[in-house]
């Protein structure tokens, strides 16, 4: 059974199953914890790189488990990696974000797609909180495959300042005798919460999954799936303090910052700014669409699909969304400048028409410039504006946007009901390649390379079903076209038309 079937299904446990899981869940606690509290000989630290991974052997040693699931597959891989940093949120905030799969989401909008609990299995007689759940994690590109999990989370309180919250994988599915499962598989994981007192926290993130890999990794990102970078726990603890940085600075928790809106018009910015980011990284992924990504006409890099939609909140009718990824020889810092310039945002961005913008409105998110949410007005377009959010750390950066009527907006900064507004997003992705500078050739300007991902969406029909194979295989050459248009453009403003 696919993932996609199985996260829609209700379970309930009966007591046998529930102490069953139950010792599941001690016996993970306790190794989540000695993950945390334990370095040496378990967790070795690479020498080039400095980042930890767990050494297979100790592992075991430490912790014998005779059920845990090995699957012996050249598709499949163990990752494994722990990371620490100071998180502008208490621990009960954390823990209440955790706990609730929406909050979950929108705390990682750029890692977790979807989300659900699907039972409640304790809601704390036991010092914490017990649930299973179901996830499904994606990231930077639709080459890049995405992973489903289901697992019992558990959270609890050690002592009055300390919190863990602790992931491990369950067989709902009875897959493990059955062969490789569906799904990917966690091993204790989670991460260690320490209050400090100050309205922050230490965080010490802990990843250990295994994951099989149904599809080669496409070349251009296997150096970043190699290096475990792309889910481990770096990312989680980057991606937390970037989006609790932004919490904190919208609502003007950090320090006073320029905001070109007040009350519930700064309130509807941020809200339908965060809708708009998390529908992009939802459809990113492009596995639940009518699909074309082995036609002869594509290159192997690019995707293009075609959906229809009846949601509120999105455009109604048939939507086509187009993305592709390439290397390019330039840092992701300038890549980012870049595309966050005015000045040369009409060389790329076909809603100007080739014309100039103005920035009308800007919300500040974080320290950097970079951080902000901006409404900007092409000229020459006096009825339509662009909402856009941009945001950088040190796993790369995203420009998001969507055009947006000027009534809406209007309505939307004087207080109106911003939750129904539809939004059809586009948007870049920037990301280090994840190569050494070892790996890399001699020439100056490969020191720095990046993965740039360019996707964006169409309403191509309001009312009528592109049916027929022809009348889809001429949507698809269009929109094509005009993806392939826009790569060159931005090739040729960056200097890399060679590529």
């Amino acid at each position: 059974m696919s993932p996609s079937r199985q996260e829609h299904y209700e379970f309930h446990h009966d007591n046998r199953q529930k102490t069953i899981m139950f010792e599941i869940v001690v016996a993970s606690m306790n190794e989540m914890v000695e993950l945390w509290k334990r370095n040496d000989p378990i967790w070795v630290e690479s020498s080039s790189e400095g980042r930890c991974s767990i050494h297979r052997e100790s592992y075991e040693r430490t912790f014998p488990n005779p059920n845990r699931p090995y699957y012996q597959s050249p598709a499949t891989q163990i990752e494994s990696s722990k990371d620490s940093e100071v998180v502008s949120m208490t621990a009960i905030e954390l823990i209440h974000n955790f706990l609730d799969p929406v909050k979950w989401m929108n705390l990682f909008p750029t890692i977790v797609t979807k989300a659900r609990t699907i039972e409640v299995l304790d809601s704390g007689t036991w010092g914490g909180s017990i649930q299973l759940m179901y996830e499904k994690l994606h990231i930077l590109s639709p080459l890049v495959e995405a992973r489903d999990f289901f697992f019992i989370r558990c959270c609890r309180q050690l002592d009055p300042t300390t919190w863990i919250m602790m992931d491990v994988s369950y067989d709902l599915f009875n897959e493990i005798q059955s062969g490789v499962p569906s799904y990917s598989w966690k091993f204790p994981s989670g991460c260690a919460i320490q209050d400090m007192g100050n309205g922050q926290s230490k965080v010490t993130w802990v990843e250990h999954v295994q994951v099989y890999e149904k599809n080669q990794v496409h070349h251009i990102f296997r150096d970043l799936l190699c290096d475990r970078q792309t889910y481990g726990a770096k990312r989680w603890i980057v991606t937390l303090q970037r989006m609790s940085e932004r919490y904190n600075f919208a609502m003007g928790a950090i320090c006073p910052t320029r905001h070109d809106f007040k009350g519930e018009g700064l309130k509807n910015t941020i809200q339908i700014s965060q809708r708009m980011v998390k529908s992009f990284f939802e459809i990113l992924s492009m596995t639940d669409n009518l699909d074309f990504p082995t036609s002869s006409r594509l290159n192997r890099g690019d995707r293009i699909s075609i959906r229809k939609n009846e949601e509120i909140v999105q455009p109604k009718g048939f939507i086509a969304t187009a993305a592709t990824s390439l290397w390019l020889p330039l840092s992701f810092q300038d890549v980012f400048n870049f595309f966050k310039d005015d000045k040369t945002r009409s060389q790329w961005d076909i809603l100007t028409g080739g014309n100039n913008v103005i920035e009308l409105a800007q919300v500040l998110t974080g320290v950097h410039p970079g951080n902000s949410i901006t409404i900007i007005q092409p000229c020459m377009q006096k009825e339509m504006l662009v909402l856009q959010e941009t945001s950088i750390d040190s796993m790369g950066a995203f420009l998001v946007y969507a055009p947006i009527k000027l009534p809406t907006v209007t309505s939307i900064v004087n207080g109106g009901d911003a939750t129904k507004v539809p939004i059809l997003p586009s948007g870049i992705i920037i990301s280090p390649d994840g190569r050494l500078s070892s790996d890399r050739d001699s020439t100056a300007n490969a020191e720095n390379g990046s993965i740039l991902t360019v996707t964006f969406q169409i309403l191509i029909s309001g009312h009528n079903n592109p049916t027929s194979q022809k009348q889809q295989m001429e949507v698809v050459a269009s929109v094509h076209c005009l993806l392939s248009s826009i790569i060159l453009k931005i090739k040729a403003a960056l200097g890399c038309s060679d590529l």
